[in-house]
This record gives structure tokens, sequence and C-alpha cells, in this order.
């Protein structure tokens, strides 16, 4: 843990922002980088009706766009003399997350308790449950 990256999930809600400051203060106690990663769920579509004026990859396309501004505008903010990387990945979030963990051979991830709220978080996995539960190195769950 203490050699390698700190992996930092964020959905850029309050409480994910609140996770960075952790993550932040980990990676500078220990002295290493971290991995800013933000999962996009892929868009589903159905061809046949016609519903959607884009396709769903057009769709996840605009998506990784505006996730990528916001990323940028986020590490404007950081005042943070680290090595962080930042990723952007397609699919299921707690997939991609344990996925990102173990490509890179993190040390611990550190990431918000929830960032839903209302029917959103009541129809969704529990994304950090799913992380804590499936990865191989340690999970600090801020709330």
């Amino acid at each position: 843990m203490r050699t390698r990256q700190i992996l930092c999930p964020t959905d850029f809600s309050e409480t994910a922002s609140h996770a960075l400051s952790y993550a932040i203060e980990m990676a500078n106690f220990y002295h290493v980088g971290f991995r800013l990663l933000h999962v996009i769920d892929q868009p589903y579509g159905d061809a046949n009706f016609q519903i959607l004026a884009i396709t769903p990859e057009e769709l996840a396309q605009n998506m990784e766009e505006d996730a990528a501004e916001q990323m940028r505008q986020l590490l404007a903010k950081l005042k943070s003399e680290l090595s962080i990387e930042t990723v952007i990945r397609r699919g299921v979030p707690v997939e991609q997350i344990l996925e990102e963990a173990e490509e890179h051979d993190v040390g611990m991830i550190v990431m918000a308790s929830h960032g839903r709220t209302g029917i959103s978080h009541f129809l969704h996995r529990n994304v950090a449950e799913g992380v804590a539960n499936g990865a191989k190195c340690p999970v600090l769950v801020v709330k």
C-alpha cells in the first residue's frame, strides 16, 4: 500500500469530492500518486424503435466528453504536487472500478459511500458496497 497509487473513483458529486480530499491526504502522507476514475454507465437503446435522435454510441461519446471537461475542472481546483492520472471508462461502475484497481495494482481505493440520491439510489446497486466486497486491496469508504 505504501508504495502503490491510490484509486479514487468519482461521480463528481459532493460526497465524491469529500472522498477525494481523503485520497489526496492519504497520497500526500504515503508520498504516492493517485488515479482519479470516472465510470460512464453504457447507455442502452433499441435501433428498432428509433427513440433516440442519436445512437447509443454517440450518446456515450457525448457523456465521455462531458466527463472529461468535469475532470479538467476538478483538476484545476486541486492544488497538489502529486502525480495524478485521470481515467474515464465505460461500463458497470463496480466492475470497472475493480478492473482498474487490478490492472494498475493500486494500493488502496478511496471512494464515497454514495453519490446517488432519491429514486436513483433505490434503483441502483450500491457501488461502494460492491467495490468493498470485491476489491483485493483495502477500501476506504467516506461518508
